[in-house]
């Protein structure tokens, strides 16, 4: 008789799985809060969802990648940055309607489980929840052998916010004479990273731990600095009822697709080039591929992660406010009469 075929011969380890689980927990409660009504191991997460200082409160909900940008994780082994980056790009996404982070679920599938890449993971999670106050309440760590090549996972974040109704922001009552603001972003966030592997690896042959003069670091470093979460820069404004209208966060798209999403159907968005520094990242990918210009445009933030609309009377206001939390802005374009576009001028 052969000998008996356990769960770990298919490539299942419930004790590594254990002892991820462990460090996740520890992890998890970092950022724990009084409203936490559960821990890490139960089939679900408890969140008390008695919000006292809210007339009416507005759950928001969203759920992200970070792409491929995930290959440059598996390739320096450096798990913790992308892990965070996710969390931010998640916050910023339910920001855009005005509303604060509540709680954080992730899932990470592996084919093999390593309780190390994983503890990593849930240490750039933690991090990210802790500096938004978001509580990280669960999650999935899956071991699926087989599917993924050795030492490649993927991880998705989903994410519950709050926001007053009254303090819902929709783009409903932007108009014409509005003003565009622009925050900058800190590099590629977690857009647009297939062509830019393309371009530095594949055309231009450089190497990740290449220094690239133009970037004054190495192109890894360039690769995984992190998405900025924008909420510490917003948060005052958006407790100021009417005075933000419009939240564009500028992910895959660009300036192009993401600013349309919260127009009314009668106005376009004029942004005047060269009214912000374009990151040197952006220049060089641009000058290793012949990249058309509408590309540029289409594919990658150019150096603006955010988009605030607000009327020419709050605008001394929302850039004071900006000053107050020392985060940089310009003044990108005003709305004009159209079709929900965004032009170029």
């Amino acid at each position: 008789m052969s000998d008996p075929i356990k769960y770990k011969d298919a490539g299942v380890d419930i004790d590594a799985a254990n002892r991820a689980t462990e460090r996740i927990k520890k992890l998890a409660r970092t950022t724990f809060n009084e409203n936490v009504l559960s821990e890490i191991g139960g089939f679900g997460g408890m969140f008390n969802g008695a919000f006292a200082d809210s007339r009416e409160p507005v759950l928001v909900a969203s759920c992200d990648g970070v792409g491929t940008k995930l290959k440059v994780a598996f390739a320096t082994g450096a798990h913790n940055t992308i892990s965070y980056d996710l969390v931010a790009h998640c916050i910023n996404d339910i920001l855009a309607q005005g509303a604060k982070p509540l709680f954080f679920l992730d899932y990470i599938a592996m084919g093999k489980l390593n309780p190390e890449v994983v503890s990593q993971i849930v240490e750039g999670l933690a991090s990210g929840c802790r500096e938004s106050n978001c509580v990280l309440l669960g999650g999935e760590t899956a071991e699926m052998p087989g599917l993924y090549a050795d030492g490649e996972y993927d991880i998705a974040g989903f994410i519950v916010g709050m926001v007053d109704r009254r303090r819902i922001i929709n783009g409903s009552r932007i108009t014409t004479g509005d003003v565009a603001i622009g925050l900058p972003s800190v590099g590629l966030h977690t857009n647009g990273y297939s062509l830019a592997r393309k371009l530095f690896f594949d055309t231009a042959g450089y190497k990740l731990d290449q220094q690239a003069p133009e970037l004054g670091c190495t192109i890894a470093e360039e690769l995984l600095k992190p998405h900025k979460s924008y909420l510490p820069a917003l948060e005052r404004l958006i407790e100021h009822e009417g005075v933000i209208k419009g939240l564009a966060h500028i992910t895959g798209g660009g300036l192009v697709e993401n600013i349309p999403r919260i127009l009314p159907t009668n106005v376009d968005v004029a942004i005047k080039e060269g009214s912000w520094p374009i990151l040197p990242v952006f220049e060089l990918m641009r000058k290793i591929g012949g990249v058309p210009h509408e590309d540029m445009l289409r594919t990658f933030n150019l150096g603006i992660g955010m988009v605030v609309i607000t009327s020419p009377q709050f605008l001394q206001f929302v850039g004071d406010q900006l000053n107050y939390a020392r985060q940089e802005f310009y003044i990108i374009g005003e709305v004009v009469d159209g079709t929900r576009k965004v032009r170029f001028v």
